[in-house]
């Protein structure tokens, strides 16, 4: 089922503004935390039993014709934003998670076993009965995971490490001495925020021994926000490192429930400078360690064994900017080969590795990038994983393997897929999408052949009731000849004039894609909502945008706001150019929301002649007003890089007493940003106020960083 179908279309209207208000989407309700289980033999997921964001335990037997069933519903109505602790609430908003119900699933590698967190407390998951309540505290347990053989569950709770032996019901405290600013167990916010590691414990796999951090952060100082807009003023704290500044103080330890000690592990500049940045364990005698410098230069993969001797150092990967993180190291044979991927040639590829590091083979090749390894088939020994293979807009399955070969693609339909591939090999789900198609979850067998479909997001009702037409996609050269993707939406009516005002709508910063043929373009209300008043609404994968390669990303380095903000002009003049008797492009207008915010003043201020209205979400204004990690990724320091974070500020060019370009056409005004809790503005002396740093909302469109959906 399309988008629209023809015979429908007079009984579609147009999107209303309380429409745009609502989650979720239409289209956009799709199961998520799929997995199969230990034996293949049936797969569980979360989704709603409507289009809601409500969401409850799915059953599905493989071999069964793949009828669905429910197996849990959270007691009474499970999580929300309003009673959830505020610890679980940043969580969520770190994660981007905005469902209800049962939000998150901790299931064991080798047992049919599942817990939940719901309402700060643990549930038991088994069979089609009721979820059973295993611990009934004030404090919420945080961070659930379960042992291999699903004998423990381990948890943070009010800042420190607990076990429990789901048949006795004894727990064991694992750490103790939690204080306000000293956590064991939790990733400290710069690890959840900006290297995309929202845990801080990782069991082994045979459930005897927790590795876990030690986070310490009475030096940093303490920054307020207060809200003032509900029925009682609140002010919110937290340690929040600045630019430049110090960052939390973070050790890695071993302790085990029956040892009753701690291991402190030993890595050089941990507890300095250095992100403690992945963990992983490669048998339940040692682990591999990742590490990334301050400078985001340098990351380093360790072998550490239980005795916390010193580290060996396995592989180092180095870049003249910045390495990007990734979630691709998977362990062939314990203590022995492993799969890894690098970005060393310029584009993300997979290759193999024996014990000590040496490269055996790079396992794929090319000028596109690998996305992620979704699955390792150990006993056949080949890795499954997603691509851009054939080009930046579309995403696909692939297999290789680890003995050498070629790469074979696995899902047909145009468009981006996303996979989850069990254990053996013998069965993969895919999640389909594309501009004209809502996500389609099918069940597919090893060789891509489909066997069930498990969901259909086209039957949400809503989509017969609304006009939803998808945007088209375009190419087209910069002025430095990069070839750069477009996203364009036709105005749907002449009520601002036979030529239509242009929308420019942008993200425009690092590790984010918004141009794909996805679905997701096209279920953005707000862009339908401008096209069907008349508006020509236009979207751009400017450089600095994810999928095309190291260089296409990098080229914003140390100068943040510049080469976004040429590439978006280059936008407008295409579209100029591409529709020259439907768009009017001395009315433009530009917004977006925390980068696309920054990029939207930015593009007020750089390129008022060609952008010359806006409304910034979110933005950052400042970029030394922002956390240490993200930001000296791309600029370096205040101290190392002062005229790239000039040059960046919008401070400097909003002030009325800088030297702002002032636009020829009077009607032009000067740029008024919003924020979503405290905006840019001036103290009783006409002095530019530094906003605090703000909430990164998740980008339009995209699931939280990354390709959309």
């Amino acid at each position: 089922m399309g988008a629209n179908p023809p015979e429908g279309e007079g009984r579609r209207r147009p999107v209303e503004a309380a429409d745009v208000a609502k989650l979720p989407a239409p289209g956009t309700v799709i199961p998520g935390a799929i997995a199969f289980t230990p034996d293949g033999r049936s797969l569980t997921y979360l989704k709603s039993e409507d289009v809601s964001l409500n969401r409850v335990l799915w059953e599905v037997e493989v071999h069964q014709g793949a009828e669905r069933r429910v197996v849990a519903r959270a007691p009474g109505g499970g999580d929300t934003d309003a009673n959830v602790s505020p610890e679980e609430a940043l969580r969520r908003e770190r994660q981007r998670l905005r469902e209800t119900g049962i939000t998150q699933v901790a299931r064991a590698e080798a047992a049919d076993v599942i817990i939940a967190p719901i309402k700060g407390n643990l549930y038991l998951l088994r069979g089609e009965g009721a979820p059973r309540r295993l611990t009934d505290t004030k404090a919420p347990e945080i961070d659930p995971k379960l042992s291999k053989d699903g004998k423990r569950a381990f948890y943070v709770r009010e800042g420190d490490l607990y076990a429990l032996d789901l048949a006795s019901r004894q727990e064991t405290a694992l750490t103790g001495g939690a204080t306000a600013t000293l956590s064991h167990g939790l990733a400290e916010f710069i690890a959840q925020e900006e290297l995309d590691r929202p845990t801080g414990f990782w069991p082994s796999p045979d459930g005897e021994w927790v590795a876990f951090q030690e986070t310490e952060e009475r030096h940093i100082p303490t920054y307020s926000i207060v809200h003032q807009g509900g029925e009682a003023v609140s002010v919110e704290t937290h340690r929040y490192p600045f630019a430049g500044a110090e960052n939390a103080e973070v050790r890695l330890g071993l302790t085990s429930p029956s040892a009753g000690r701690t291991t402190w592990l030993d890595f050089p500049g941990l507890r300095g400078e250095d992100y403690l940045a992945r963990v992983h364990w490669d048998g339940p005698k040692s682990l591999l360690v990742q590490v990334l410098s301050r400078d985001q230069k340098s990351l380093k993969l360790y072998r550490v064994g239980l005795d916390g001797g010193r580290p060996a150092l396995l592989v180092e990967e180095s870049s003249p900017t910045w390495v990007n993180l990734h979630d691709d190291l998977r362990v062939v044979s314990e203590g022995g080969e492993f799969v890894g991927s690098s970005e060393r040639s310029g584009f993300r590829h997979l290759e193999l590795r024996d014990g000590s590091g040496k490269l055996l083979r790079t396992l794929t090749a090319g000028e596109w990038a690998v996305d992620a390894v979704v699955g390792l088939d150990k006993a056949r020994r080949e890795v499954w994983f997603t691509a851009a293979k054939e080009g930046p807009t579309e995403m696909h399955l692939y297999r290789v393997a680890l003995d050498g070969g070629p790469v074979r693609r696995l899902t047909e339909t145009q468009g981006m897929h996303r996979a989850v591939v069990a254990d053996d090999g013998e069965h993969f789900v895919d999640i389909a999408t594309s501009r004209t198609q809502p996500p389609r979850t099918t069940l597919r067998g090893r060789e891509g052949e489909e066997l069930a479909v498990l969901d259909d997001a086209s039957q949400d009702p809503r989509l017969g009731s609304l006009r939803l037409e998808p945007p088209q996609l375009v190419a087209f050269p910069n002025r430095d000849g990069v070839t750069l993707q477009g996203a364009y939406y036709a105005p749907r009516s002449q009520a601002l004039g036979k030529k239509a005002p242009l929308v420019v709508v942008v993200y425009g910063g690092p590790h984010v894609q918004l141009v794909a043929d996805s679905w997701g373009l096209t279920a953005d209300l707000f862009s339908q909502y401008l096209a069907a008043r008349g508006f020509a609404v236009w979207k751009l994968d400017n450089r600095g945008s994810s999928r095309r390669g190291h260089a296409f990303e990098a080229a914003l380095h140390r100068k943040l706001g510049t080469v976004e903000i040429r590439d978006q002009v280059d936008g407008v003049a295409f579209v100029a150019s591409r529709w020259p008797d439907e768009v009017d492009t001395t009315r433009v207008g530009v917004t977006g929301a925390s980068y696309g915010g920054y990029m939207t003043l930015r593009c007020l201020t750089e390129a008022p002649d060609v952008f010359h209205a806006g409304v910034a979400l979110a933005p950052v204004t400042s970029w030394d007003g922002y956390d240490t990690c993200y930001t000296e990724r791309y600029m370096g320091t205040p101290k190392d890089n002062p005229e790239g974070y000039q040059a960046a500020s919008v401070l400097a060019r909003a002030d009325p007493r800088a030297a702002v370009r002032r636009p020829r056409d009077a009607r032009r005004e000067r740029p008024l940003p919003a924020h979503g809790e405290v905006g840019l503005g001036l103290d009783r002396g006409g002095q530019a106020v530094r906003p605090p740093p703000p909430a990164r909302r998740a980008p339009l469109l995209a699931s939280g960083r990354g390709p959309p959906l």
